[in-house]
């Protein structure tokens, strides 16, 4: 069995999909694939389908999906001879478990945290090429935003939104290494884009600052902090970190260690 949430929803077995084209049917599998292996409550579905506001006996309309979900699942494993549907989507006491044979499953989510992990350790133990290698491959993992095609409800939104900030640490952990590698030159305008894609977001704000100083343009690293000062000020009425404000400073000293690829925001 293919898991893949980090893009569209994905769950094949032998190739064959399993993913229902009805919206809420579509739900419930997500947010139990996103659950691989885990106890996801009535309670839980009910709330992410309905959002507060459940029809009569919401437990049957479950039931029912369920029931759509087992009937894909027996269609595809047997073929091959494999387990029938409500084998691998458990009900428990209170809900159900998405709980296929962990040896035939590959779930990209669990791939890209295990490569963002290692990689982001790499980077702490100074081995700045295998960590940009491993990030690189983690971030290739990624083929959209997560679930694009299914209509979240507020427990698959909490899911998105973690998975966007491992992501999002996994980028700024790859940037980092490739500043690490002296790539600068590469990254101004993968940075231009995403400091404006995500405005408040401060430590992206400061690689791209020091990248800018490595590329030799200081006028504009100075001009990225007075936006960007002003943008926390207006908008969350405090100033930029002390860390920040020290680039910046630096900058405006001509401190010569902002030129070495030695050196990263670390030292800030």
């Amino acid at each position: 069995m293919v898991i893949g949430v980090l893009g569209p929803l994905v769950v094949t077995v032998n190739g064959t999909s399993v993913v229902p084209s009805a919206a809420k049917p579509r739900q419930v599998l997500a947010l139990l694939a996103a659950n691989l292996g885990r106890h996801v409550s009535m309670a839980a579905m009910a709330e992410e389908l309905w959002d507060g506001t459940p029809p009569g006996r919401p437990s049957g309309v479950v039931q029912t999906y369920v029931k759509q979900l087992r009937h894909g699942l027996s269609a595809a494993f047997e073929p091959v001879g494999g387990p029938e549907g409500k084998e691998v989507l458990i009900r428990s006491h209170t809900g159900y478990i998405l709980d296929p044979p962990e040896a035939d499953v590959d779930v990209d989510a669990r791939e890209f945290e295990r490569l963002a992990l290692r990689g982001q350790r790499a980077l702490a133990e100074d081995d700045v090429a295998l960590a940009a290698r491993l990030l690189v491959k983690a971030l290739t993992v990624w083929r959209g935003p997560a679930l694009a095609d299914v209509r979240t409800g507020p427990v698959l939104e909490t899911e998105v939104r973690r998975l966007d900030e491992v992501r999002r640490g996994a980028l700024e952990s790859r940037i980092a290494a490739d500043l690490r590698l002296g790539r600068h030159a590469e990254l101004v305008s993968e940075l231009t884009v995403l400091t404006t894609r995500y405005p408040l977001q401060e430590n992206l704000h400061a690689q791209l600052i020091l990248t800018l100083c490595r590329c030799g343009r200081s006028w504009q690293a100075l001009e990225v902090f007075r936006k960007v000062r002003a943008s926390f000020v207006r908008e969350l009425g405090i100033e930029p970190s002390q860390r920040l404000q020290r680039l910046h400073h630096a900058i405006l000293a001509d401190d010569p260690s902002l030129a070495s690829p030695a050196y990263d925001l670390a030292v800030f």
